[in-house]
């Protein structure tokens, strides 16, 4: 993932095109942001738009996974807590917040 500055860190005005607009909150902003990754390339404004559009939600309590979480078999939870709570065997999670 490489994170960079579509304006080249210019101080755009509203409205001006080298403003990128965010694809969550449609906010153009001249210090917004591109996120390369899996062969796309996203544009926010903010951390926050960025965890709200990319991260994983967890398979057991659906809260969306911005920290370490845990991968277990391809799928994704939020702690080992809720990787077991669905059957994943105890050996394989571990949770090394």
């Amino acid at each position: 993932m490489t994170v960079s500055s579509p304006t080249g860190g210019g101080c755009g005005l509203e409205g001006d095109p080298t403003v990128a607009v965010c694809e969550v909150c449609s906010n153009d902003y001249a210090m917004s942001f591109e996120v390369h990754a899996q062969g796309a390339v996203h544009v926010f404004d903010s951390f926050e738009c960025a965890i709200h559009a990319m991260s994983p939600i967890c398979e057991h309590c659906g809260v969306k996974i911005s920290g370490h979480g845990v991968e277990a078999d391809g799928r994704f939870f939020c702690c080992a807590h809720c990787a077991r709570a669905v059957g994943v065997d105890r050996e394989l999670v571990r949770d090394h917040a």
